[in-house]
């Protein structure tokens, strides 16, 4: 049965995501992505004009953080809106280990594609910034200072990514990313001092 061109270009991203996150950007070639998703060559220049606009191809597909408008009336509320952000950002970098690796690995090597994961992932982070100053004017969130409190809120949400590699000395073998979402919000809000009925 012949595939349609939404399933062609679907598989095409599957694959570039997959060997972008294996191989880096530098280190993954056209042929290699149609390769993997069993797709003739030139059609990654048909369908998305080069490998660069693959790149952002991926992020548009893939990047939940694209479909914040949804949920715009979670996100008006600190502590629910907060919630929500922590919640998908832990469970986003634990359950799609590649996308995320591939943010991870063009922001460390400060690549000529940081920029385009800064316009992607920023608008994420000044929604947690936003909700903090909010939440600190409306009193339902106490803390001193707004960029250490938010740099603290970056580390407890990306920290979980790291649980692989220091499984060898974790109690838990196992990591589960929703009991780890909720527990990374309780600690948060334990922080702000988030009163029990807010939460």
């Amino acid at each position: 049965m012949a595939q349609t061109d939404s399933e062609m270009k679907i598989r095409i991203l599957h694959a570039a995501k997959k060997l972008f996150s294996e191989q880096g950007f530098d280190g993954t070639s056209v042929r290699q992505i149609c390769e993997e998703a069993g797709a003739n060559v030139a059609l990654v220049s048909y369908y998305f004009g080069g490998k660069e606009k693959v790149f952002h191809a991926v992020f548009d597909y893939f990047f939940p953080g694209r479909r914040m408008q949804q949920y715009e009336e979670t996100l008006n509320q600190p502590v629910e809106g907060l919630r929500l952000i922590v919640k998908e950002i832990i469970l986003f970098s634990m359950t799609d280990t590649e996308l995320s690796g591939i943010i991870q690995q063009e922001m460390i090597r400060r690549s000529p594609r940081s920029d385009t994961i800064r316009a992607i992932t920023f608008p994420v982070w000044e929604k947690v910034r936003e909700l903090l100053e909010k939440g600190r004017r409306e009193g339902v969130f106490r803390f001193e200072s707004l960029d250490h409190t938010f740099m603290f809120i970056i580390g407890v949400a990306l920290g979980h990514k790291k649980f692989p590699h220091f499984e060898p000395i974790m109690s838990v073998t196992e990591s589960n990313p929703q009991w780890m979402a909720d527990h990374a919000v309780d600690f948060i809000f334990k922080a702000l001092e988030v009163k029990e009925q807010e939460t």
